[in-house]
């Protein structure tokens, strides 16, 4: 190991969603274990939410005025070219005065021009691809980038293989011991241990479609002696919170210590994200995916796919929930059988190594230096 270990630099890009800006985070808090004297920079685009989280972590961000192409003809593409090369010429700046010692990007918009420049300058770069699907700045990033970590299997299709690693997506430290915390979640969470405990999910700000299904079903989980702990989401809660008043049902704008709502949960409805994908696969408990179909590449719907097809977990689309999700849920719900395969199942698909075993391939790279 080099002598300036004490005085590395790590700039870090990543941002548009949390499935962006918290791998990022979590890769920046190993190295910072490892190197306390190290500094970093985040990267990110100006309006989006990584201009709030990522200080909230501790660490300092820039800005680029960067947005991604929309799928119809907007005069937010028109300026895209504009934005491209405002960016290209920040970043320039960025790194020219930050001077880092290796560069890492975990997808959204802002990290394409920043591990762009970062390459054409001879600065090692890693970039983390967290879907089975991956977005197109990775895949333009791929061509000169040093080090690829991945969460799946098969992504040489889209990637050099040679530079591929599996490595998982980084996840959160509390997850990794749910299984001792059971008891003391459900006290928290006041559930009555009697009854089977569903926990729904729809990402922080909120899934409309999972929110309605889930209200035209109460009567079908009271039937079925079910109680509720329902994320609605901070943009829906003002609208879903009157049926707190209802036995056996909880609604929560956010919850904020999710290793405990994953604990006291026996059954979860979720999203099929890359971070909540990789976090359900370490808490090891039978899922229902009901994947976005509105996101880039319909990533979630791959994503889901992936552990369905191991028999890991449930995938019901959208578009089938009014004619599909009653009859697996009973089904699920009945066998004690079914319930232990699906949650064993996506339990080996877990790698909870993923933030070391990314951190250990950032170290290879300052060797490179």
């Amino acid at each position: 190991m080099s002598n300036r270990k004490s005085t590395y630099r790590f700039i870090l890009s990543g941002g548009g969603t949390g499935g962006h800006i918290y791998p990022a985070i979590a890769i920046a808090n190993e190295l910072k274990e490892r190197h306390p004297d190290a500094e970093f920079l985040f990267v990110g685009a100006k309006d989006r939410m990584e201009m709030e989280k990522v200080p909230l972590a501790g660490y300092k961000i820039e800005g680029l005025w960067i947005s991604g192409l929309q799928r119809k003809l907007t005069l937010k593409n028109l300026m895209f070219p504009f934005k491209l090369m405002s960016s290209l010429f920040k970043s320039r700046k960025i790194i020219n005065r930050f001077q880092p010692d290796v560069a890492i990007g975990t997808g959204g918009f802002a990290s394409g021009p920043l591990l762009q420049v970062a390459n054409s300058k001879g600065i090692p770069t890693l970039i983390q691809e967290q879907n089975s699907y991956p977005g197109i700045t990775n895949k333009l990033l791929s061509k000169k980038a040093n080090s690829i970590c991945v969460a799946y299997d098969g992504l040489e299709k889209f990637f050099p293989k040679e530079k591929l690693k599996l490595t998982g997506n980084p996840i959160r430290k509390d997850l990794l011991d749910i299984e001792g915390k059971s008891t003391a979640s459900k006290v928290e969470f006041g559930l009555n241990y009697d009854k089977k405990t569903l926990l729904i999910l729809g990402g922080s700000l909120g899934a409309r479609r999972i929110n309605s299904f889930i209200e035209s079903r109460l009567d079908f989980f009271k039937a079925n002696d079910i109680q509720l702990i329902w994320q609605c989401g901070k943009l829906y809660f003002e609208q879903y919170k009157k049926h707190s008043d209802l036995e056996n049902v909880q609604v929560h704008a956010f919850l904020n210590e999710m290793d405990t709502a994953y604990a006291a949960a026996d059954i979860i409805i979720s999203r099929a994200g890359a971070s909540s994908v990789s976090e359900l696969c370490v808490v090891g408990k039978p899922v229902i995916f009901i994947p976005s179909p509105n996101v880039a590449e319909d990533h979630q719907t791959k994503n889901a796919k992936a552990i369905a097809d191991k028999n890991a977990a449930i995938l019901i689309k959208e578009s089938t929930l009014e004619t599909d999700f009653d009859k697996a849920f009973e089904q699920l719900l009945q066998s004690e059988d079914i319930q232990e395969s699906l949650g064993k199942n996506i339990k080996e698909l877990a790698l909870a190594n993923a933030t070391t075993t990314i951190a250990d391939e950032v170290e290879k790279l300052l060797n490179r230096r």
